[in-house]
């Protein structure tokens, strides 16, 4: 394993993170497992966040009786001074520690949002008192598009320590912005690595990360010790050939933007379809030819695309402003 300084934070970290998604699909046994594999193979650095329902609780549970050997990294969507100094609180709880090493504003967006969350009794406040008091070591921000990007790193660049962005073979929209956070000493933070799942070939997804000396660390999701092995394998250091550049290029073509990553933020759907779940199963029947099989599964789940009214709600929940129900009219239509 690798290891670099995040940023102004200081901090001394595995450019491989383990995010802390995947860890909601299994137990808390099956979290220690997990836990113990990264560290196995020289990982330090843990993302969890609030939002990510059981995670945080699990990874407190995996990561007991070891914490001296982990950097833990949270985040929370709260904008106001109380709802985040409750969230601090919940999270310590949660991970079974006394200090958390990075503490983040999740997905900021809105003119709204940045004028609460940075104004006289917002969450920064918060952040900020926890931090005097020694609760968390440093505060950094995560964002989905460039315009919150652009502006942490550049009206808030005081404030925030680090930066977390989508970034992967298929997303690299923020090139100039991540090498801005390089010339501030910002640590930068590579979400979403395999594109939300979308991306096969893993080793060559980190790889084409890795190749960006503006990338600081990539926190690709793990859900068992075979995902572990793969993401550390030494290969996801080799440069990339003209061939992987080509292939690089094919997959961003085939993918092209308008993609489900899976993250969940759309959830709950009124109606009870699992969204992501609908769009992977489609996926497997167009990228695939895996036609008998995904629809098997795709009838199997007890509401789908067809049951769709068109509401709207997922898509002013959905950080990347996909137009979600036109994508499943389309699944509906292609699983008919």
């Amino acid at each position: 394993m690798k290891y670099t300084t995040l940023g102004k934070t200081g901090l001394k970290v595995s450019v491989v993170g383990l995010g802390g998604i995947p860890v909601q699909r299994t137990d808390k046994a099956g979290a220690v497992e997990i836990v113990k594999a990264c560290m196995g193979q020289g990982i330090n650095y843990l993302d969890t966040a609030r939002g990510y329902t059981v995670s945080e609780e699990y990874f407190g549970e995996a990561i007991k009786g070891n914490r001296d050997k982990w950097i833990i990294a949270t985040k929370s969507m709260s904008r106001t001074y109380d709802a985040m100094k409750a969230d601090i609180e919940i999270s310590l709880k949660n991970l079974q520690t006394d200090y958390i090493d990075l503490y983040q504003i999740h997905n900021i967006k809105t003119d709204e949002e940045f004028e609460t969350c940075f104004g006289e009794n917002g969450a920064y406040r918060a952040l900020a008192e926890a931090k005097a008091e020694g609760k968390i070591g440093h505060i950094g921000a995560t964002a989905h598009g460039l315009e919150a990007f652009e502006r942490l790193i550049r009206e808030y660049e005081d404030k925030i320590e680090t930066m977390m962005f989508p970034y992967n073979i298929v997303e690299n929209q923020a090139d100039a912005l991540m090498k801005e956070c390089t010339e501030k000493n910002i640590g930068f933070i590579a979400m979403k690595p395999m594109a939300g799942g979308n991306l096969d070939d893993t080793k060559l997804a980190l790889r084409y990360i890795f190749n960006n000396p503006d990338c600081t660390i990539a926190i690709p999701g793990m859900g068992n010790e075979e995902e572990v092995l793969s993401n550390t394998s030494e290969e996801i250091f080799q440069p990339l050939s003209d061939a992987d550049k080509e292939e690089c290029v094919k997959i961003r073509k085939e993918l092209g933007s308008q993609f489900c990553r899976r993250c969940g933020y759309c959830a709950p759907c009124p109606q009870g379809i699992n969204i992501p779940q609908n769009f992977l199963m489609v996926n497997y029947l167009r990228k695939y030819g895996l036609a008998d099989w995904a629809k098997a599964r795709y009838y199997a789940m007890e509401k789908t695309a067809k049951d769709c009214v068109g509401c709207g709600t997922c898509e002013t929940r959905c950080p990347y402003d996909l137009p979600i129900r036109e994508m499943l009219k389309k699944c509906a239509a292609d699983m008919a």
